[in-house]
């Protein structure tokens, strides 16, 4: 019996299946033995979205950086224009001897090339500043990076990465404002300076255009400045130091901080032994090798009579852009005894007598300032005493009152009453509140009695005074009270003083001047005085009287501590009301000087007058003044007339 074939088992829920070839079942079939059992991790999903969005992230970055590239790009400055940029035209001040005084301005020197250099130079500017900079491309990755990471470990900003190429873009072209925009705009300055220039005109560029302190730009007019050579001279320990101001031109100042700037020096020759440039025996060589001492710093007291002139050059020429040499009247030996004579003065007496200002300003009797001490220390205050200050003259005033009766017709002989006198309620008394009875001018001027000079005053009229007073110099308003004649308007120290010059120099209008000549760098003159004033303004009879009875006040009445012993001199003493101000002023046949002695808050010394510190401070700086220089006879009176007038 045949057995029928047996029917064919269904698998429930399964599928029946073509048989299939296993070369022709897909991959994720034929290695499906290789999947686990267990579900898909999730991570991979991620890595998947993660690489998928920062790729999409990229491509944005990448679009966004182009336009913000873009868009400093077209706000770039004009580099042809930067390249070629104004400066403020220099103005150097010379001294009488010829001796530079100060420079002001922005001095740049002659352009120099790497080749021009001593090779010590560029070596310690890299060395300080850019080891890598003729390996980077205008940007020092590696410098950025270990910046930040000096910074990070820090907490602030310590390290900069900036390459030379950058600082040529940011000095050149920018401003030195701290933004973004800014620092992007010099990113990319510096790669088309890379571009543009080859590394050495590079770096020539930034050593000739670099602010190096002083006022001065570029390594040649730091060279003249701070050690008065040629770029070609400059020794390794000098090439150091010029390296050392990049980092703070003002700080490491060789002028103002010799200490600072050897410091400074050293550090970077210990940058160049690291960079491989020197040998630490080398380096030491460079320090005992220094090629001579810095040009020592200007004084600070000669910058009152620096600060003048310079005001005045704008009214005798327009410097137009073009540098400018002008040369002054002034003495810097005469200068010096100046400020040594008040200072002497102000350190001994100034605490016990509180008195902590003063003033001392020299002239020849034309005019020209020789020296001008406008306070105690000008480095605290700048403000001029001796041209600033206006102040009550007291009876240093009083040579007009006395000038204006001799014209007037009186005589240094004509007899006058020393008594009470009152005028519209006001009743003057003399210092020592005592009356003489009858006294002749010179024996009252000698004295300083006031109401003597008061009743010349009103004989003669106040107007009078006040016009002679101006015709001698004195500029400021001068109202024609009746105490006009005890010196109760205001001058200053300089114009007072001038005011005397006529009586030194025969009767001669003189105006204070301290400008002789302006001439430009190249030597075009531009200006040269000429002339010596309004001419004769005294009669030469008057002016022999007024010596007469000036000298007799430093013989024998209240200017007896400025005699210069066998020298003609005269003067006269000043005290404000209250012991505010203290004055005298003087002259020999060679010089005219005026001391002025105070407090700036208008506060009463301690009983000081015109004939104690003044004239004392007065005699110190005259006598030295004068030292080599025979003496000569007051116009009009020889040395006979003033022996007598002494006895």
């Amino acid at each position: 019996m045949t057995r029928s074939a047996p029917k064919s088992r269904k698998t429930p829920n399964r599928r029946s299946r073509k048989p299939t070839s296993s070369r022709h079942r897909p991959i994720r079939k034929r290695f499906s033995f290789l999947r686990p059992p267990w579900p898909r991790p999730a991570w991979g999903i991620w890595i998947r979205s993660f690489a998928k969005w920062s790729a999409t992230a990229g491509v944005w970055a990448a679009i966004a950086a182009l336009l913000v590239t873009g868009w400093y790009a077209g706000d770039l400055p004009d580099v042809d224009a930067a390249l070629s940029t104004t400066r403020r035209p220099t103005v150097t001040l010379i001294a009488a001897d010829g001796s530079e005084m100060l420079s002001v301005g922005d001095l740049y020197g002659m352009p120099v090339t790497l080749s021009d250099l001593p090779i010590s130079l560029p070596r310690a500017v890299m060395a300080t500043e850019d080891r890598r900079f003729y390996d980077h491309f205008g940007i020092d990755i590696i410098g950025l990076a270990r910046a930040l990471w000096v910074n990070l470990r820090a907490g602030r900003v310590v390290q900069g990465g900036s390459t030379i190429t950058q600082q040529v873009a940011k000095n050149l072209f920018l401003t030195p404002e701290r933004t973004i925009k800014r620092k992007v705009k010099e990113l990319l300055l510096a790669l088309w300076l890379e571009h543009k220039f080859t590394k050495d005109q590079i770096l020539s560029l930034y050593l000739n255009r670099v602010y190096l302190g002083a006022g001065t730009y570029g390594v040649d007019a730091a060279t003249r400045k701070y050690f008065g050579r040629s770029t070609s001279r400059l020794t390794t320990w000098q090439a150091a130091m010029l390296a050392g101001l990049l980092k703070a031109p003002s700080r490491y100042n060789p002028l103002a901080n010799p200490r600072r700037a050897e410091a400074r020096t050293r550090q970077v020759l210990d940058n160049m032994v690291a960079a491989g440039y020197l040998t630490e025996d080398q380096a030491e060589a460079a320090e005992r090798r220094r090629g001579g001492r810095t040009a020592a710093a200007p004084g600070t007291a000669l910058r009152y009579f620096t600060d003048w002139v310079l005001e005045q050059v704008s009214d005798y020429v327009s410097p137009a852009g073009r540098d400018l040499v002008v040369r002054t009247t002034f003495r810097p030996d005469l200068q010096a005894v100046a400020a040594k004579a008040l200072q002497a003065t102000l350190a001994e007496s100034g605490q016990a007598d509180n008195m902590r200002q003063g003033a001392l300003v020299a002239l020849s009797p034309d005019g020209a300032v020789r020296a001008m001490v406008g306070g105690r220390d000008y480095s605290r205050s700048q403000f001029n005493r001796a041209t600033q200050a206006y102040r009550q003259p007291g009876s240093a005033f009083k040579p007009f009152v006395y000038l204006a009766a001799l014209e007037a017709g009186y005589t240094p002989e004509t007899t006058i009453t020393d008594g009470p006198i009152t005028v519209d309620g006001w009743t003057p008394r003399n210092f020592d509140r005592h009356h003489r009875g009858p006294l002749t001018l010179q024996d009252a001027l000698a004295a300083s009695v006031n109401t003597v000079a008061v009743s010349l005053s009103e004989d003669v009229g106040r107007g009078r005074v006040v016009q002679v007073a101006r015709r001698l110099g004195i500029t400021t308003p001068v109202k024609p009270t009746p105490s006009v004649a005890l010196g109760a308007g205001e001058v200053s120290l300089l114009e007072l003083t001038s005011a005397y010059a006529p009586f030194a120099n025969g009767g001669l209008g003189a105006w204070p001047y301290g400008i002789e000549e302006i001439r430009t760098r190249s030597g075009q003159v531009l200006y040269r005085r000429s002339g010596n004033g309004p001419g004769r303004i005294i009669s030469p009879g008057t002016v022999a009287d007024m010596n007469r009875m000036l000298a007799r006040v430093v013989a024998t009445g209240t200017g007896r501590k400025a005699v210069l012993g066998d020298r003609p001199a005269a003067g006269k003493t000043g005290t404000s009301q209250e012991f505010r101000d203290a004055w005298f002023v003087g002259y020999t046949a060679d010089l005219v000087a005026g001391v002025w002695l105070g407090n700036d808050d208008g506060t009463s010394m301690r009983k000081v007058t015109g004939g104690g510190h003044p004239a004392h401070t007065w005699k110190v700086f005259m006598s030295q003044a004068h030292e080599g220089t025979p003496p000569t006879p007051l116009p009009g009176v020889g040395l006979r007339a003033l022996q007598d007038s002494r006895s």
